[in-house]
């Protein structure tokens, strides 16, 4: 799995980070999102898969590594 995050569109909710803390954090000062693991282990997938669903902003984006 390969995630990339739109830093543009997040509007710091937090919902990735509390879906997945292994793989998102977010920055003090506005709370936009931080990637911390573009390529999670597959342990962390469902989490991550749950994350961008639940992002109210569409700012996760999944895919295959290449």
């Amino acid at each position: 799995m390969k995630v990339t995050v739109d830093e543009d569109k997040c509007c710091g909710a937090g919902s990735c980070v509390l879906a997945a803390p292994d793989v998102f954090d977010q920055r003090d000062e506005d709370g936009v999102v931080v990637l911390l693991d573009p390529e999670p282990a597959e342990h962390l997938h469902a989490a991550v898969r749950e994350a961008a669903e639940v992002c109210p902003a569409a700012a996760i984006l999944l895919g295959e590594r290449a």
